[in-house]
Formats: structure tokens, C-alpha cells, sequence
């Protein structure tokens, strides 16, 4: 499969309203993560937004993949740190890069 064809792919899977993680950490009882984009900032679908994709598909596989080889408790706790870190590094570097273009990359808090 051609890099250009998987993106295209996760770009319809993102656009179609799917859920991008297909195991999520807070779910199963190992602490959450940051939250993962399901659209583009400013709804630009460029490079860097693919490139998010592919790297939160990739987590996604790891964790699956470490997941299924973990003997014990550590090795699934492990696994769900690495995943929680590749998510907050996808988003780090996908914000940055937009931020760097010129795209205002939002953030609400709603507190007391």
C-alpha cells in the first residue's frame, strides 16, 4: 500500500466521523491520554495532518501488538505509558507545525 493511499484512507476514516482509537487507555483502567484529534485545525487537510494520522494509527497498532505479547500486569501497564506518550507527542508536533503555518490551534477550558 502507498503512503499516499493509506493517507488518503485515514483522511476518509477522520472525515467519515470514526473514532480514531480503537482501544482507549481511560477505558481500560490505565489512565487517559490526551485527547486525539478527529478533525484538522481550521479544517485544513494537509501533510501534517496525515502525517497525525498515520502516527496515531501506528500508536494504536503498537499498543495492540504490546498488548497482546504482555505477560503481566507491568507489561500492559508499559504499554499503555508508551501509547499515552506517542499520543502527546503526535498532538505536540501536528500543533506545532500548524502553529508554525499560521493556524490558530484552539484550546477551551471550562472551569469554576
Amino acid at each position: 500500500m502507498t503512503i499516499r493511499f493509506m493517507k488518503l484512507a485515514l483522511a476518509g476514516l477522520a472525515t467519515a466521523g470514526l473514532p480514531l482509537t480503537a482501544i482507549s487507555a481511560h477505558q481500560s483502567g490505565y489512565g487517559s491520554h490526551e485527547k486525539i484529534l478527529t478533525q484538522p485545525i481550521a479544517n485544513v487537510e494537509n501533510n501534517y495532518w496525515f502525517d497525525y494520522l498515520t502516527d496515531i494509527r501506528e500508536a494504536e497498532h503498537e499498543l495492540k501488538k504490546d498488548l497482546a505479547r504482555a505477560t503481566d500486569e507491568e507489561d500492559r501497564r508499559e504499554a499503555h505509558e508508551e501509547y499515552r506518550a506517542e499520543i502527546a507527542d503526535a498532538n505536540k508536533d501536528y500543533r506545532k507545525e500548524m502553529r508554525e503555518r499560521g493556524y490558530r490551534v484552539g484550546r477551551v477550558t471550562v472551569g469554576d
